[in-house]
């Protein structure tokens, strides 16, 4: 019988607890994470209510990271843009300081496909995963992101008595080589091994650490 440590146990329930990380079968993972300590419970709840109010403002998330050059619009399934918290079934526009998608009408477009939440007394929990999509507003049947319709990225907030952590993870990271178009194919690949190589993890670390940057408490 293998035995554990209690902070590989704590990585391990925090990423499957909500079922939402898929596993990591080809391509690149990219995992970013940060961790803060309350005094004591009650002010563990309560900062764990404004990271999860973070997590969920997915509008601000170039606001609240600061090292995040992206910026992000949620839109609902009426193809509405969202001004509150982001739900399952919507998508996100994303614009990227880099060329625009053709197919994507200048942005790259993710899928809200699942978003869940745990709260019990001692281990609360919420996060969504996203995957590369079509463009809503468009007729085609193609992927309008640098990364394959394979890659996800799960963002987590997780409560542990009086520890938080916020917790990002991409898997199955492969640009995007299924373009009916030659100049989106040239800039999915591009785009995609400069995401895969760095930008990635320097973008999802610093929504990471802004989750959890309780200084200013909004």
């Amino acid at each position: 019988m293998v035995c554990m440590n209690p902070a590989t146990k704590f990585k391990i329930m925090q990423e499957h607890q909500l079922g939402i990380v898929p596993p990591q079968y080809k391509g690149k993972e990219i995992r970013s994470e940060a961790s803060q300590n309350a005094n004591f419970e009650e002010e563990a709840k309560a900062l764990f209510a404004i990271a999860k109010k973070r997590l969920l403002d997915v509008n601000n998330w170039n606001n609240i990271a600061g090292a995040v050059t992206a910026r992000f619009q949620v839109i609902d399934e009426n193809g509405r843009e969202v001004s509150g918290p982001v739900k399952q079934n919507d998508h996100v526009r994303i614009s990227i300081p880099a060329p625009g998608s053709k197919e994507g009408d200048g942005y790259d477009w993710v899928h809200v496909e699942e978003l869940k939440e745990i709260n019990e007394s001692s281990f609360q929990s919420v996060g969504f995963r996203v995957r590369p999509a079509g463009n809503p507003f468009s007729n085609k049947n193609e992927t309008a992101h640098f990364y394959s319709e394979d890659a996800t990225s799960s963002f987590i907030v997780t409560r542990n008595g009086t520890k938080i952590t916020s917790l990002i993870i991409d898997r199955n990271l492969q640009p995007n080589t299924d373009s009916s178009s030659l100049v989106d194919k040239v800039r999915d690949v591009m785009v995609g091994v400069s995401a895969i190589a760095g930008f990635s993890k320097i973008q999802w670390q610093g929504l990471a650490d802004g989750l959890l940057d309780f200084d200013d408490n909004n």
